[in-house]
């Protein structure tokens, strides 16, 4: 008896992504949580999974990752566009510790935040909120870099107003020579920034989705609103926005380097992410579930080891 077997007549049934095939998403699952890094046919050459045993592990490791990647485009003269996340966050601590430690200007980067809360016409909390996802970076990234930081002219957050200059921003970044770099986390849903998986049934095409680089006041699937009610707001539902303006796949394909981050557990076993990044890692490329799209591209997704599994059942 699972949620397969039982899921007609259920308030589930109509709950989840119409493209889901769950079936299909639960044989994604190996049982022996060693082979997570097994190589998938749609894998780009250039990507690799890299394990983390603790949380100090992966916050310290993808930093580092972040302050390289951001060195070598200097080293080299190159501007660098990096689409930034708010989530996971625990990285840009250690990626300031190395930029200053190694005394490397962030002069030639360019920030772009993915996404940011908002009601459903795109406006935003103003930026300086607490739970606005501007203040966030400002403090955990922009801020401490102090000296060495971003030019505040070369940060750009997901309003309304600036949002949809993000595509041809970019492509004159990498029309001068520049890199465009991003940072992602997966959603619960498997979403990438709040680009929702339910999106795909509006589009004819998987090129048509491709092509979309941004949504203003994207409604967000419920799991999403509890996923961050759980790890952003104390479990207080009722203060998450249920819209939220988000870079699309035009944007978040396509790079040059991926740099990807998954650390959902909790304490006593618990977990959100575990089956997120099996699927992201063993389910085809789909809209339907839009991580599934980043192994394809160069880069390093950072995970906690704990998120292999054994996912089985287990009572706390």
């Amino acid at each position: 008896m699972d949620l397969m077997s039982t899921l007609s007549g259920s308030l589930m049934e109509t709950f989840l992504p119409a493209g889901w095939d769950l079936a299909k998403i639960d044989a994604c699952v190996d049982p022996d949580p060693g082979q997570i890094a097994q190589r998938q046919p749609w894998w780009n050459d250039g990507f690799e999974l890299v394990s983390c045993g603790t949380l100090a592990d992966f916050d310290t490791m993808l930093g580092h990752e972040i302050a390289l990647t951001i060195r070598d485009a200097r080293q080299a003269g190159r501007s660098l566009a990096m689409i930034l996340p708010v989530g996971p966050m625990g990285m840009y601590r250690w990626a300031v510790y190395f930029l200053k430690e190694w005394g490397v200007s962030c002069d030639h980067v360019h920030g772009f935040n993915m996404d940011e809360w908002s009601d459903s016409d795109g406006n935003t909390l103003p930026a300086d909120n607490s739970g606005a996802f501007q203040n966030a970076m400002s403090d955990a990234f922009y801020g401490p870099l102090g000296d060495l930081t971003v030019p505040t002219n070369q940060r750009h957050f997901a309003v309304k107003e600036v949002l949809p200059t993000y595509a041809e921003r970019i492509a004159e970044i990498r029309d001068d020579g520049g890199e465009l770099v991003i940072l992602f986390g997966i959603g619960r849903v498997c979403h990438i920034a709040f680009w929702e998986p339910q999106y795909a049934g509006e589009y004819d095409s998987v090129e048509e989705w491709k092509t979309q680089t941004h949504r203003i006041g994207a409604m967000l699937h419920p799991l999403t609103i509890e996923q961050n009610a759980v790890t952003s707001f104390k479990s207080r539902t009722t203060l998450v926005p249920a819209y939220a303006n988000t870079i699309g796949p035009g944007l978040f394909l396509g790079a040059d380097k991926i740099i990807g981050g998954a650390d959902g557990i909790f304490s006593r076993g618990m977990m959100w992410q575990g089956l997120s990044l099996w699927m992201t890692l063993r389910h085809e490329p789909t809209p339907w579930i839009p991580s599934t799209w980043m192994p394809t591209q160069p880069g390093r997704l950072f995970h906690l080891e704990e998120l292999a599994g054994p996912l089985l059942a287990e009572c706390n």
